[in-house]
């Protein structure tokens, strides 16, 4: 199993139009699309109606290729930038997730990281969610070790995508004592469950292709150790 993310400008029309259904595809076990909003500590996210996402879960690189070469979903996120992850560890479940995935905190794994934070909300928790993120959201803008993270949504879809250039710089703001707000969020959703169905899953990025605004968040310094496909 492998997994990708796609983020691309492609104006609101296009964008709502892929959110009306997830694609569908041979060895595509899961997908989600979503509209993006940059990190804050507001409870009103500014979305960034033109601008969605694509978060999926795949058998191999050979299904992720057939279905971006193919399908409509793929051409219109073409002008974005995309990047592929192997699957280190989890807390949780999600459709497409092996079952037998690590489960401890601690990874053997030198070079940039990737963390995904899905979950599928409680309508009756939505508040709660929003106070709690968001302070953490606000914290991670100018984190030790950040290279790009986005918030993602499609109610009651919401994620997260982060990337980081180490496990050590990823692990110090998910449960270090300086930044609280990260832990705090962890502890408000284990005493009383945010989500129907959640996932924290942490990974290894092998290939990133594209840019967004000019630039591929995940540069190509951090890649140069990885033998890897084209994203």
């Amino acid at each position: 199993m492998i997994a990708s993310v796609h983020v691309a400008d492609v104006g609101a029309r296009t964008a709502l139009r892929l959110l009306r259904r997830a694609p569908s595809a041979p060895g595509l076990r899961q997908a989600n699309p979503a509209l993006t909003a940059p990190f804050g500590d507001s409870l009103r996210p500014a979305v960034a109606l033109g601008r969605p996402a694509l978060v999926a879960f795949w058998d191999d690189d050979d299904a992720r290729d057939h279905f971006w070469a193919q399908h409509p979903t793929a051409a219109a996120l073409q002008d974005g930038w995309h990047v592929r992850l192997e699957a280190l560890r989890a807390f949780g479940s999600w459709p497409g997730l092996p079952d037998d995935l690590p489960r401890g905190r601690r990874v053997d794994h030198d070079g940039p990281a990737a963390v995904l934070t899905l979950g599928r909300l409680r309508l009756t928790q939505a508040l709660r969610f929003l106070r709690a993120s968001n302070k953490a959201g606000a914290r991670v803008v100018g984190a030790p070790g950040l290279i790009w993270a986005t918030a993602m949504a499609r109610p009651p879809f919401v994620a997260t995508c982060s990337l980081w250039e180490s496990t050590d710089a990823l692990s110090a703001y998910a449960y270090g004592a300086d930044e609280p707000a990260h832990p705090d969020a962890i502890a408000a959703d284990r005493a009383k469950p945010f989500h129907h169905r959640e996932a924290f899953i942490r990974f290894r990025p092998y290939a990133s292709r594209g840019s967004l605004g000019g630039r591929n968040p995940l540069a190509e310094r951090w890649l140069a150790s990885a033998s890897s496909p084209s994203a």
